[in-house]
């Protein structure tokens, strides 16, 4: 018998079409993923890398835009009422049109939670206001590159959950779970808020060596591509998709 990991699984809305993210989100759930985070294409992303910028650069050159992404998360929990979803994107996508507004607009199409990285989690120009407002929370960004004191504040601000970006850098790239990360971890819990960790988890070992230490383990540059290497044949897709989930969602069995 196994036990299953938690797992939040990123999408770019929008790649490499509407149809086809469906379809991917489809064997994320059927693979066991509990959260999808689904992120708004964006012209210059400061964390994302070269997987998810190339995506976003694609979907966006075919003049896909926010109304567009926020019209696939509603699909989204037409089709999976029961999942939680999370917006992600950055400052300027959430900023222009106004924070109250933009959030009152995520709420309806069934967004659960928004996640900023850029917004500083203590100048958020009122965005956990604004979640709160509308029934969703804001999900703060802690990065080992913090100080010591800015790391200790933001874990004792009160947030249900803070996302641990687990080094410093993009995403994509190769990540080990190390003594650091672990205590990176104990930082970020300490103030009672649950945990959700990523950036570079692509494979079941690491996500097995971080479950146990976090709500939910993050996963998104791993999936975007097998997307791409698969766009042409939508059944290998969903099976590649869902292996991977699956993958990433089972402890060692006992």
């Amino acid at each position: 018998m196994s036990n299953k990991i938690k797992l939040m699984s990123h999408l770019v809305a929008g790649y490499p079409t509407d149809e086809i993210a469906l379809t991917a989100a489809k064997a994320l759930v059927e693979g066991g993923a509990d959260i999808l985070e689904v992120q708004l294409p964006f012209s210059d992303p400061s964390a994302d890398g070269p997987a998810i910028q190339s995506a976003c650069t694609e979907v966006l050159a075919g003049k896909y835009r926010s109304a567009d992404g926020l019209n696939f998360i509603e699909k989204l929990h037409k089709e999976f009422p029961a999942v939680e979803i999370y917006l992600m994107s950055y400052a300027s996508l959430v900023y222009t049109p106004g924070i109250k507004e933009f959030c009152r607009k995520a709420a309806q199409c069934g967004v659960k939670g928004m996640i900023i990285p850029d917004l500083p989690f203590d100048f958020d120009e009122g965005l956990t206001a604004a979640c709160k407002e509308n029934g969703m929370i804001n999900i703060p960004v802690a990065a080992p590159s913090m100080s010591e004191e800015r790391l200790a504040k933001m874990a004792n601000a009160g947030f249900p959950y803070i996302y641990a970006a687990l080094r410093t850098g993009i995403t994509g790239t190769d990540t080990k779970i190390e003594k650091s990360t672990l205590d990176f971890l104990q930082k970020v819990k300490s103030g009672g808020s649950k945990v959700y960790g990523g950036f570079g988890i692509s494979n079941g070992e690491q996500s097995r060596a971080l479950g146990c230490y976090v709500e939910a383990v993050v996963a998104g540059s791993v999936f975007v591509r097998i997307i791409n290497k698969n766009r042409n044949d939508k059944s290998k897709l969903y099976e590649e998709v869902k292996s991977k989930a699956m993958e990433l969602t089972q402890t060692v069995s006992s």
